[in-house]
């Protein structure tokens, strides 16, 4: 049974939103708002409806407790988690909770770190983290939850232990569970209420004491944190019938921030969403009927339909357009085939849609396309997919390299970030002095011939450099060297800055970002699969009769199937039709391990070198995976080049055939690698 929660105090956390009304400019006998409007209609007139609150909801009153000061081990504990979590980014946090949980006090991380060091499986176990692309579809982006501790999201966190019980009282108050079963999901989940919420759920479903309580008073359980039926959550009745949640104190500020957060600021978007949307609609209604009323409609002079003045917008020109006309237009340019036609591209607007006689050249400025269309939701995404094909636009015709996200339109320019204080280079320093000074020496008593040649040929670039044209020359190349080097070492991981994606990927592959990323995976995976298939089936032999798998251990070549059917492991010819043993040669030969030179049947005993048959396979499966898969990583140099050295490294070559390969291989450098050689070479960069 689950225990009582004793009565907590209530917490009033009222809404934060304001109800904002719409129309024309109140006259002085028109009441401030339409619910007051329609309040006071005749209930037999046309304008009937549900009468909607306008009395604002009073902004978020923070009458939380005040923040419990931080236990010193506590904080040490998250400090130790953030700084494990950096050093070891493959490993999963709950492996971190335990270790540090498991030391002393004293020098606890110093000793965790080396224990992972020294015995990581052993502490691991297995738990390394995996990357969920499913999660990152879902939630579109890749962020841990707010905090102050970095990359450990706050669900991983060490909690203290008057957030734990509130967590406990919380949950036996909304699960009618046995203690032990709560005690054992909190900990599971370290005592994250919106982690452990779902677990509980579903085990709240499989009971039989809800399959009884709810067959009697048809009580439904819900899924997700809701505000509804949440045992903290009260709705505060207000004046003309409205409610705002209000939030009982928990006990633990830490918990009544974590619910304010999840439960009652989204219900309170929902219902201002509501009833901006209802207060729209009606304003809009009563605007129109007040003008109809006055004989002051006016024709739209694309579908000559009569509205409001408020239902209309102009263009530079003056011809007036109604607002579904707008709609009608940005949809066609912007999923469509209509863009060169409605959209100015150089002004970024949309072009006039008036049926006038001439044609008109003008446009609708930008503020009142998304005044006129800031209400519904549709409306608004299709403002958003209008200005990411504008922001397409532009880039394209900007001609900039571009670093591009693959999962939305977000783009940035590839350009290399050099501070003031990088940009000025130093030379390397090659160890202490006097042991290059013997060394070089030498090197000028036994080399002079070649001293001299080196003198004329630095004398005359030093001329050549006192040359503007060819000093500018040698410093553009150099600092485009500086900028390959640089780039060269930057990380491939791009985190996509647009709002509603910020999902990280990959610059070279361009798929998901995890913690330990392996470009092109699944095809590497591929190419593992088709090897391996590639050598079993090069070594087993099946029979066609009844499909039966076998290899041989030892004995001779003539094998007999349990079906009966018989073949030659060598050459797998069907032997059983009266051959048997004719199948294989019978001539003596005075030395065994011999082919012989009478006939061309196989060895009765005679093996084949498994080895060199699997290392066939595998190199002929891996050619056509790359023959297959070579278009795919055409560009991605990096990549063909590691399978191609792996291939080449695991063959056996003659040695003749190995350092013709090696010749082949070895190119003349470009001028391009040669400078970036030296350059990396003799500048600290």
């Amino acid at each position: 049974m689950g225990k009582s929660a004793k009565p907590q105090p209530d917490l009033l956390v009222s809404g934060i939103f304001k109800v904002s009304t719409y129309g024309r400019r109140r006259r002085p006998n028109q009441s401030s708002s339409p619910s007051e409007y329609l309040s006071r209609q005749n209930s037999s007139g046309p304008w009937s409806a549900e009468k909607v609150s306008d009395q604002p909801l009073t902004r978020c009153k923070k009458l939380l407790p005040m923040k419990e000061p931080e236990d010193t081990n506590l904080r040490e504990l998250n400090d130790g988690l953030v700084t494990l979590a950096e050093i070891f980014p493959d490993v999963q946090v709950e492996v971190f909770r335990e270790m540090l949980l498991s030391f002393g006090e004293e020098s606890r991380l110093a000793v965790v770190t080396e224990a992972l060091l020294r015995h990581k499986a052993h502490w691991v176990r297995g738990r390394q983290k995996k990357c969920n692309l499913n999660i990152q579809r879902n939630q579109g982006i890749n962020q841990v939850l707010p905090g102050a501790y970095g990359i450990v999201a706050t669900e991983d966190r060490f909690r203290s232990a008057s957030y734990k019980e509130a967590v406990e009282n919380l949950a036996c108050q909304e699960f009618d569970l046995s203690q032990s079963t709560i005690k054992e999901v909190l900990a599971g989940a370290n005592y994250s209420y919106a982690r452990a919420h779902p677990t509980l759920v579903a085990l709240l479903l499989k009971s039989w004491r809800f399959s009884i309580s709810s067959l009697f008073t048809g009580k439904k359980l819900v899924h997700t944190l809701d505000a509804s039926n949440h045992p903290l959550v009260s709705w505060l009745s207000k004046e003309h019938g409205s409610q705002v949640p209000t939030l009982k104190s928990s006990g633990c500020p830490e918990l009544d921030k974590e619910l304010l957060e999840t439960i009652i600021i989204p219900t309170q978007q929902k219902i201002r969403a509501r009833q901006e949307q209802t207060d729209y609609k009606i304003a809009r209604d009563i605007n129109r009927a007040e003008v109809e009323r006055q004989n002051g409609l006016i024709d739209c002079e694309c579908c000559f339909s009569s509205l409001s003045f408020e239902e209309l917008t102009a263009c530079d020109s003056g011809h007036l357009i109604c607002t579904e006309c707008i709609k009608r237009s940005l949809k066609e340019a912007v999923f469509g085939q209509g863009w060169q036609r409605y959209i100015n591209s150089d002004l970024g607007s949309l072009r006039c849609v008036a049926a006038t006689s001439n044609e008109c050249l003008a446009t609708v400025p930008n503020n009142l396309v998304r005044q006129l269309l800031s209400m519904d939701e549709t409306d608004k995404k299709l403002i958003q997919k209008l200005d990411e094909k504008l922001t397409e636009e532009t880039l394209i015709k900007s001609g900039l390299p571009l670093i591009r996200c693959p999962f939305c339109c977000y783009a940035e320019v590839d350009e290399l970030y050099l501070p003031q204080v990088q940009r000025a280079w130093k030379f390397k320093r090659f160890g202490p002095l006097p042991i290059y000074i013997p060394i070089a020496f030498t090197l000028c008593i036994v080399t002079i011939p070649l001293a001299l040649a080196i003198f004329i040929l630095f004398s005359f670039l030093f001329y050549l450099f006192l040359r503007r044209s060819f000093g500018r020359f040698v410093i553009h190349h150099f600092r485009e060297s500086v900028l390959r080097i640089r780039r060269s070492r930057l990380s491939l991981k791009f985190t996509c800055q647009n709002k509603y994606c910020r999902r990280i990927s990959c610059l070279s592959c361009h798929k998901g970002w995890s913690d330990i990323h392996i470009c092109h995976e699944s095809s590497l995976l591929a190419l593992r699969t088709q090897v391996e298939l590639a050598m079993s089936l090069a070594v087993k032999r099946t029979c066609p009769s009844c499909n039966t798998s076998f290899v041989k251990s030892s004995g001779c070549n003539k094998l007999t199937c349990v079906c009966g059917y018989q073949m030659c492991y060598v050459c797998r010819k069907d032997i059983s039709k009266g051959e048997g043993y004719r199948h294989f040669c019978e001539h003596f030969r005075p030395k065994g391990n011999q082919e012989c030179g009478e006939c061309l049947k196989c060895d009765l005993y005679r093996c084949e070198d498994d080895e060199l048959v699997v290392k066939k396979a595998k190199q002929e499966a891996e050619t056509r995976w790359m023959e297959k898969e070579g278009s795919r990583l055409g560009s991605n140099k990096a990549t063909r080049k590691m399978l191609e050295e792996k291939w080449k490294r695991d063959g056996e070559v003659s040695l003749f055939t190995s350092r013709l390969k090696v010749w082949q291989k070895w190119r003349i450098p470009d001028w391009q690698q040669v400078t970036d050689t030296l350059v990396g070479f003799l500048v600290m960069i």
